[in-house]
């Protein structure tokens, strides 16, 4: 599977690369005909700060930032994120001035939480979001539920890849979207068009990664 990706660098800088594999994947919400595989951008150092720095330019102006949401194991560009909110001049208003960067936990029923040690870090905070990719929405809508719940204010949602452009009235500002991958598509897993031509599902994929059927 691995020979039939391809390399789509960002516009902005080519050091953020995302590798595509064309076939048939089946995720927890949709099937899609891509699988974006962003392993490499979450854990080196170089990719992970190019994304970053890709990502701050959309708040480089005004815009409160306290705490940073992981979601998808991107902690590693989280923290490079700070450090280009924080070079930029962005302010955090919590007394530290800092940011904090954290990710919330699934408990057994599949709900995110916080712990209680963690929710200063969430309550009355102006939080960003940030994801590794966006395909239904369902994962934003459910970090932006958690966050509220705790009583943070969403100032914005990050993702490395997204196929909209919105999610619950958030803009996506996304460093790689459908108009990088020409025929990219997501479909509703009781009506997905590759199910109907029996061509056979080629891997389960999440953010994480994948797992060859």
């Amino acid at each position: 599977m691995e020979s039939r990706a391809t390399k789509i660098l960002s516009k902005v800088n080519q050091n953020a690369i995302i590798r595509v594999i064309p076939g048939h994947f089946a995720t927890n919400h949709s099937h899609i005909n891509y699988y974006v595989d962003m392993t490499i951008m979450k854990s080196r150092k170089s990719e992970a700060a190019a994304a970053a720095s890709v990502l701050a330019r959309k708040y480089s102006t005004s815009t409160y930032i306290d705490t940073i949401i992981c979601m998808d194991g991107c902690e590693v560009i989280g923290a490079y994120l700070a450090d280009e909110l924080t070079a930029s001049g962005i302010m955090s208003l919590n007394k530290h001035q800092t940011m904090y960067i954290v990710t919330p936990e699934m408990n057994p029923g599949g709900q995110l939480i916080f712990r209680d040690n963690m929710q200063m870090m969430i309550n009355g905070k102006h939080c960003l979001l940030l994801l590794a990719s966006a395909t239904t929405g369902r994962t934003i809508a459910r970090a932006i539920e958690c966050v509220q719940y705790y009583g943070g204010i969403i100032e914005g949602v990050s993702a490395i890849f997204s196929a909209s452009k919105e999610v619950a009235g958030m803009e996506i500002n996304a460093i790689f979207g459908k108009e990088d991958i020409g025929d990219y598509r997501t479909y509703d897993f009781t009506n997905c068009p590759m199910c109907a031509r029996k061509e056979k599902i080629d891997a389960i994929v999440n953010s994480y990664g994948y797992s060859k059927l």
